[in-house]
Order: C-alpha cells, then structure tokens, then sequence
C-alpha cells in the first residue's frame, strides 16, 4: 500500500467493461455510462446486467441501443468519495474522447472540484478490456505505492501500445449504428466478409476484410503474433466458442500461454457495433 498521505485512488467508466463487483475486488471506482433502448435508460452495471444488455441487443426486432456518458455530477461524487477515504490523489482513466463524451463530462468535474490539482485524467484513446487493462495497470502500481506520476508516465508509455484486435461475425450491427451504408453491409454479408478492427488514437479502423471465418481466424493469428506481448486478455461479445479460442491461440504462442490470459465479456461500449459471436483480444506490446 502507498504510505499515508501519498495514497492514489483510480477511477474509470463502465466502457473499461470491469464490473462493478471487479472494480471492488481490485479496490477502483467504476462510474457506470449509460445504455438506452428508446424509451428505457440504464446505468451499466448497475441498473442493466450483462444478460440483460445483451438479451435486449439481440432480440428479433430491438430497437439500437444508444450510450450516454455518465453526467459530471457522478465523477464529482466519485472523487468526493475517494478524497473522504483518505486518496491524496486521483487518477480517473476513460474510454476514448473520440469515441463517448465520458471524458470530457470526467473533466468538467474535475476542473471545478476543490481539489482540481489532484486530479489527474487520462484519455485511455481505446475501450473495453483495452481500457481495462490499462486501469488495472494503474491499480498494481497504486497498489504498489506508486507515486501519481510515476502511475502516470507509466500509462503514457502504454497507451501507444495499446490494441483491440477482434472480428466481427456479422457486419449488421455496424450497419444499425451508421457505422457503414446499408449497400457496403449487403455486399459484405455476400461475400461473408469478417472483418478485423482495432481502435488506434480512439478511432475504430479496419485492419482487414477477410472472407469467410477461417480467413479471418487465420488471419486474426498474425495480426496478434506480430510483435512480443506484454499484457493480454481474450475479449468477445457473446461467443460459445471463446474457450476454444483461447486454447487455439496458446498452442500457437506459447509467449501468450505464459500469460494466462483471461476472458472479457464486452458490453454497452462496443457490443452494440460488433454484434454477438465476435473473437478477439485485448492486448498490450512489449
């Protein structure tokens, strides 16, 4: 633990998809972003379950969900509670600026709060179980005793590092959110294009089309085997065959295997643009 007086408190969003109760367990604030489904507004995490979120999402007919950052007024009472707990510092870790409004709604509270100096605010530019791993980074050196900018120089130093590879099993839900034409989703879905994204400087962009799935598992493999791994995570969004995915890529890199890595489930962040039955990792290079 830090020495009094010099104790770091971590913050983040829902969009990091740490639950609630994983937040706890590793001792960082979760402020959960909001999902709708037209009328029906929820606090992730808290308000909607995983099960639920995604029921919802793929019901015959559903209506697109839509997010919301969480509104200044719950990142002041998140670092209100940090500094009555003893933090002589905060740092509040957010998805990407280009993706949500989170950050800048983090940042309206911290600006006008008493202990502005101390609050420190990071632009993750990723989401999901990237965000996560980057929030869990910082609560290890926390944790450790590290200084805030100690903390800080280190997520600096990853975030360029920082990767979402995932495939999509259907370009649908890219077509429902805007995120590409009617006409280029019809031509994909004809050609059973798979494609694999990333978010690079917190923008979505598209690494490959592979047709068929097998090309893109094929080719999903080199993308990740590129270059030496730091960190990593399996991420989907509501894939049966995640376990086996998982046991594929550690007999092919058996520097993966030494990691152990675990699973995240994705949630309102980004499970609304891939659709169910996506693969893919969360990953930090060495």
């Amino acid at each position: 633990m830090a020495k009094a007086g010099t104790k770091v408190a971590i913050i983040s969003d829902s969009a990091s998809d740490i639950s609630p109760e994983l937040g706890k367990e590793l001792g960082v604030v979760i402020v959960p972003i909001i999902v709708s489904f037209e009328q029906e507004s929820f606090k992730v995490g808290e308000e909607i379950s995983m099960d639920e979120f995604w029921r919802r999402l793929t019901a015959p007919g559903a209506p697109f969900p839509k997010t919301a950052a969480p509104s200044s007024a719950a990142f002041t009472a998140a670092y209100d509670r940090a500094f009555s707990e003893g933090a002589a510092e905060v740092i509040s870790i957010h998805v990407a600026s280009k993706l949500s409004a989170t950050y800048r709604s983090a940042e309206m509270a911290a600006s006008s709060h008493p202990q502005a100096k101390n609050i420190h605010l990071v632009d993750t530019a990723t989401a999901s179980a990237a965000e996560g791993l980057l929030v869990k980074r910082a609560q290890r050196g926390a944790a450790a005793g590290k200084s805030a900018a100690e903390i800080l120089a280190d997520l600096q130093s990853a975030i360029p590092r920082t990767h979402v590879i995932f495939f999509l099993d259907t370009l649908d839900y890219l077509k429902a959110g805007g995120r590409i034409s009617p006409a280029r989703a019809a031509i994909g879905g004809l050609l059973s294009v798979k494609p694999i994204i990333d978010i690079v400087d917190g923008e979505v962009v598209t690494l490959d089309r592979p047709r068929t799935a097998s090309k893109a598992k094929e080719r999903f493999m080199e993308l990740v085997g590129a270059s030496p791994i730091e960190e990593l995570t399996m991420l989907h969004s509501e894939a049966p065959d995640i376990e086996a995915f998982r046991t594929e890529l550690c007999t092919r890199f058996p520097a993966i295997a030494a990691l152990k890595p675990g699973i995240v489930r994705a949630g309102a962040a980004i499970g609304p643009h891939t659709g169910p039955k996506g693969l893919g990792v969360a990953l930090i290079r060495a």
